[in-house]
C-alpha cells in the first residue's frame, strides 16, 4: 500500500476503460487523483463506482485533450487546487479501423488529433508544472499497435507509433535540461475497454472476444487491471531508473 503516497495524478480519458481502472489502483494506493475526460456524464458517474474512502482524494474535470486552452485552463486550476502535479496519465484515444486507401484525410486527421495531438499538448503543458513539483512520471497509453503494424489501421498505428517516439524525444529533453520528470509508454494489445465495442456489436460480445483471443500467443485478451498495475509501477519511485522505455502488455503477441 501507499506506493504513490501524496502523490497528484492527472488522467485523461479518466471516465472509463484505462483511465478509469489506472486513477481507481493510483488512489488506492495513496495518490489524490484527478479525473479528465470529454464526456461529462461518464464523470459524473464516478464517483459510485469509487469506495467511498477515497472519493475526498480526488476530483472531476472536463478536458477535451484536443483543445489547447482547455489544457492550459485545466493545468491551471489542477496546479492550484493542489498545489502541483507529479504523474500525468495520457489515456484518452480512439480507434478508427481502415487500410490505407480507405482512410479518409478527415479521419486520418481526427485519430492523430485525439491520439497525438492530445498527448503533445498534455506533456508540452503538464510538464513545466511537474518540473516545479520535483520528480514526476509522464506515462503516455500508446498499443502495441505502434509497435506491431496492421494492415487495416493505418492511422490508429501511425498515431500509437508517434505516441511511443513522443515519450522518448520527452524523456530525453529532460534527461538533456537536468528536470527530474520520467516519461515512458505502455503498449497494451487488446483489453476488454469500451474501445472494442464496435467489434462487439458486430460479432457479439462472446465472439468478439474469442477472435481476438486467437490472435494471442497466450489465448486470451487483457483486463484493465493489467495496465493499471504497469501505470502504478511507472507512476511510484520505483521506476525511478526508467525512461525513455516501453511496457509492453501484449500476452505474447510481438513475440511471434
Amino acid at each position: 500500500m501507499n506506493r504513490v503516497k501524496d502523490k497528484v495524478a492527472l488522467i485523461t480519458g479518466g471516465a472509463s476503460g484505462l483511465g478509469l481502472a489506472s486513477g481507481k489502483l493510483l488512489l488506492e494506493e495513496g495518490a489524490r487523483v484527478i479525473f479528465t475526460d470529454k464526456d461529462i456524464k461518464s464523470l459524473d458517474l464516478i464517483p459510485d463506482l469509487i469506495d467511498a474512502k477515497y472519493r475526498d482524494f480526488c476530483s472531476f474535470k472536463e478536458l477535451d485533450v484536443t483543445s489547447e486552452k482547455n489544457w492550459q485552463n485545466v493545468l491551471n486550476t489542477v496546479t492550484d487546487e493542489y498545489d502541483g502535479i507529479n504523474v500525468l496519465l495520457n489515456s484518452a484515444g480512439i480507434s478508427i479501423g481502415a487500410d490505407i486507401v480507405s482512410t479518409s484525410f478527415e479521419v486520418w486527421k481526427k485519430v492523430h488529433e485525439v491520439n497525438l495531438d492530445g498527448v503533445f499538448l498534455g506533456c508540452k503543458y503538464a510538464l513545466p508544472y511537474m518540473a516545479n513539483s520535483g520528480k514526476g512520471s509522464i506515462i503516455n497509453i500508446s498499443s502495441i499497435s505502434g509497435i506491431v503494424a496492421g494492415w487495416n489501421t493505418a492511422a490508429y498505428n501511425s498515431s500509437k507509433a508517434g505516441v511511443r517516439h513522443l515519450s522518448k524525444s520527452i524523456a530525453l529533453y529532460c534527461g538533456k535540461k537536468d528536470i527530474d520528470v520520467r516519461c515512458n509508454s505502455v503498449h497494451p494489445a487488446f483489453v476488454n475497454t469500451p474501445i472494442l465495442d464496435p467489434m462487439k456489436q458486430a460479432f457479439g460480445d462472446k465472439e468478439a472476444i474469442e477472435k481476438l483471443s486467437r490472435q494471442i500467443p497466450i489465448k486470451k485478451i487483457g483486463d484493465t487491471d493489467d495496465v493499471a498495475y504497469a501505470v502504478l509501477y511507472l507512476a511510484s519511485d520505483e521506476s525511478k531508473f526508467m525512461t525513455g522505455a516501453e511496457i509492453v502488455l501484449d500476452g505474447g503477441l510481438s513475440a511471434m
